[in-house]
């Protein structure tokens, strides 16, 4: 694929990224990536920096860490320190930078810019330990914890929300996102996706009968749900993931489930290409799975709220369930097995398209532009 032009910028602009933690690649960190393509001499500032963990884009840019990263265990239990995460992101030295560009997910946008410099961030989400998911965490918490939480998020929220008034422009990852920063900050924030390599995917000339499940096998990704579903439902099904719960689902599997904890990227590439359909479980703030699936030329069945309602095309692309449940989830399939006939899979790669990295650097830059 040809490189992107980049629209251009003085030559004495100096760049800083700053991104929340650097401990594995993820969606976070590939956007990151794409940021250092556009910005190829910027310098990266994070709390806790694993340099063994990240791509050889990222490595080959100086990273400063904070103070959280001498912490002991902090390259490990990063996120136990978060309530010094504001403290630590004040004293880190932007002065001389034109440009702040805030990867926000964890604390990131906290950081105090030169009064004359610009200042982007780019949000996967306002944090959800503290806003959307907190009952959730305090609820799984251990009991000191618990007692801790109230008046130590709360504190949190507070630093969160002031924080927000020190950036010049938002920019969401989905329409979803753009609300809750509406919600959490009282802020607008233009809507750019993340960059998702849909080129490297290919349609497969033979489709399977086998369902496919992808992503990390944690609580809020609900794998139980399409576990319990298919187990019931006797269809075959391939679920790919690591984490948490992947004992638990590997024990709740039956004959028909396969459950593999990481694939290659040639062997993802073909089980996107060859399943019948990707089933998406999560509420997510973005979701480039569904987006990957669909570059590959097959349809998603997906819980219809979050990030999907931006990168799906119900009823052309795929199809929704209403509610994170294995019923739900029966349902959804049943739907999926009637609808198929009608799927063409030529418009599920154009669907894809929409998101190509290219995309991505067009509105960022435009975005970066409208806050001058």
């Amino acid at each position: 694929m040809p490189a992107t032009p980049v629209l251009p910028r003085p030559r004495s602009e100096r760049v800083a990224l700053v991104h929340y933690w650097l401990v594995g690649m993820r969606g976070g960190e590939r956007v990151l990536e794409r940021l250092i393509r556009l910005y190829p001499e910027a310098d990266i500032f994070t709390h806790v920096y694993v340099p063994e963990a990240m791509s050889a884009t990222i490595r080959a840019r100086p990273v400063k860490t904070s103070f959280i990263a001498k912490l002991p265990g902090a390259r490990k239990h990063y996120q136990k320190y978060l309530p010094l995460m504001p403290l630590a992101l004040e004293q880190l030295d932007l002065t001389g930078y034109d440009l702040v560009i805030s990867s926000e997910s964890g604390p990131a946008k906290g950081v105090i810019a030169a009064p004359d410099a610009r200042h982007v961030s780019y949000v996967h989400s306002p944090m959800r330990y503290l806003w959307d998911h907190y009952h959730a965490y305090r609820a799984s918490a251990g009991r000191l914890t618990r007692l801790l939480m109230p008046g130590m998020f709360h504190y949190l929220r507070t630093w969160d929300m002031a924080s927000a008034a020190r950036v010049d422009r938002f920019v969401a990852n989905s329409s979803f996102i753009r609300r809750r920063i509406a919600r959490a900050w009282g802020r607008e924030a233009d809507v750019v996706h993340p960059p998702v390599s849909v080129s490297e995917f290919r349609r497969a000339s033979d489709v399977t009968s086998r369902y496919l499940w992808v992503g990390q096998m944690i609580a809020y990704k609900r794998p139980d749900i399409v576990v319990d579903a298919f187990n019931r439902l006797g269809l075959p099904l391939l679920m790919v993931g690591d984490g948490a719960m992947y004992e638990e689902i590997r024990r709740r599997a039956g004959p028909n489930v396969t459950v593999e904890r990481r694939l290659d990227f040639a062997g993802l590439k073909q089980a996107y290409a060859t399943s019948r359909a990707l089933v998406f479980s999560a509420e997510e703030d973005f979701g480039i799975v569904p987006v990957e699936a669909n570059a590959s030329g097959r349809p998603v069945l997906a819980f219809g709220r979050g990030g999907i309602r931006d990168s799906i095309v119900p009823e052309e692309t795929g199809l929704f369930f209403d509610e994170q449940s294995p019923e739900a989830v029966i349902a959804g399939i049943e739907a999926l097995e009637r609808w198929l006939p009608h799927f063409d899979p030529e418009a599920a790669i154009a669907n894809a398209a929409r998101f190509a990295p290219e995309r991505f650097d067009e509105g960022f830059l435009a975005a970066v532009e409208r806050a001058r």
